[in-house]
């Protein structure tokens, strides 16, 4: 644990984006959790309280391209610092919410957050190469990553607490509160990241946005990782949909059950990415990736298969947690890698079609998910995401050997060098 120790003493600027990103993640979680709830609870109907979720996805799809092409434009501390705010000021119109008849504010509001939390998302992810020296990257999305386990865990508890308790009020304040402080931390980082590229007019955004999305599909390396996105995200939408119809349906549990096992899901990962922010840097991002996800979909493959054999449900607990380490393996490897193929001009962008495609592939796999369990059944569907993840890992290991260093890529822009952090 020692390099792990290191890394959080020596790097300011790490901890402190890691500070506000969990604030800022906890609070889309408080938010998305709580929203579905309170949606459900005004109106009695799945489908809307399903839509809450459309809502926040569709913005991904939409404008995750175009917001990381201001990731390349604009000072990424400034963009988290100025997001985070906005974040905070566009929550105020659910204080006005009181009956069904106003559920379409909610609907507003959620598109409004998700279309923001992409600037974030992108500046974020483009900005922690600025952070650490490239030797201790590893470590820092190895932590990074932790975040987002930590924030799912605690979010998830306190936003269904928060609208149980105190209504969409409580929840409002509480996120806000944590948006405002997300922004203010932000806003002590000393290495500012930007803007990486030089400024251009604003009708230069899509030929920006088309520029990335061909440098990504003319670079060997950022093909195959964007085409490991696309499968996991289908599998991870399968999951997601079919999860609590495999525990009611296949393990006969109820709804306590079905939330043990999530939260043991995010135990696993924070004990997994522990350990790989330890000793991650002993290991190529490739390896991370490839192996990691090869064991993810092994350990998924025998989730959802062992109760053809068992009904007991002592090994879905086992295996959620044990799914924490190649999950943590894979995540980290995957933005390790797409961190170091991309030069800074670019990262941005490359980032941003990171999300565009995953939120695609989400939506895609969460209709797919609907139509063919019906068909098929819930095991021979959700056992995709482990054969997804098998194959992706197997093509990683196969095929990707050009995922170390960026290739010059022809630009409009010149790219700019990367700033090298100052340790305390």
């Amino acid at each position: 644990m020692r390099t792990l120790w290191r890394v959080l003493t020596r790097y300011r600027d790490l901890r402190l984006l890691l500070s506000a990103g969990l604030l800022s993640l906890t609070g889309d979680w408080i938010l998305r959790t709580g929203l579905a709830y309170h949606v459900y609870a005004l109106t009695g109907s799945t489908l809307a309280s399903a839509a809450t979720l459309l809502a926040a996805l569709l913005p991904q799809i939409a404008l995750g391209s175009l917001a990381g092409v201001y990731a390349d434009r604009w000072d990424r501390r400034r963009t988290m610092v100025v997001t985070n705010l906005l974040l905070a000021i566009g929550l105020l119109p659910l204080l006005a919410v009181h009956s069904r008849d106003q559920v379409w504010i909610i609907y507003l509001v959620t598109v409004a957050q998700s279309s923001l939390a992409q600037f974030f998302i992108t500046a974020e992810a483009a900005m922690v190469p600025h952070t650490v020296p490239s030797c201790d990257l590893v470590t820092a999305n190895a932590l990074n990553g932790q975040n987002r386990d930590i924030a799912r865990l605690a979010g998830a508890a306190l936003g269904g607490l928060a609208a149980g308790l105190g209504g969409i009020t409580a929840l409002t304040l509480i996120d806000m509160a944590g948006f405002a402080v997300a922004a203010a931390i932000i806003a002590l980082i000393r290495h500012p990241a930007g803007p990486a590229s030089r400024p251009a007019p604003a009708h230069h955004a899509i030929r920006e946005l088309t520029h990335g999305a061909r440098i990504a599909t003319h670079h060997p390396a950022l093909r195959l990782l964007l085409l490991f996105v696309l499968i996991i995200g289908l599998g991870e939408a399968i999951m997601g949909t079919l999860m609590a119809p495999f525990v009611r349906d296949i393990l006969h549990g109820d709804a306590e059950t079905y939330g043990l096992i999530l939260s043991s899901q995010a135990v696993g990962g924070i004990i997994g990415g522990l350990t790989v922010a330890a000793a991650g840097n002993r290991f190529s991002p490739r390896h991370l990736l490839g192996y990691g996800a090869l064991a993810f979909g092994g350990l998924d493959l025998a989730l959802f298969l062992y109760p053809l054999q068992t009904q007991a449900l002592w090994p879905a607990f086992v295996l959620m947690i044990a799914i924490g380490l190649p999950g943590a393996l894979t995540i980290t490897g995957l933005f390790t890698l797409l961190q170091t193929t991309t030069d800074d001009a670019h990262r941005g962008r490359i980032f941003g079609l990171v999300n565009a495609i995953q939120g695609a592939a989400m939506l895609a796999g969460t209709l797919a998910a609907g139509v063919f369990s019906s068909q098929l059944g819930i095991i021979p569907v959700i056992a995709f995401q482990g054969v997804g993840y098998c194959a992706a890992g197997a093509l990683m290991l196969l095929f990707l050997t050009r995922a170390t260093n960026p290739t010059p890529q022809p630009s409009t822009t010149p790219a700019a060098s990367l700033d090298q952090p100052t340790p305390e």
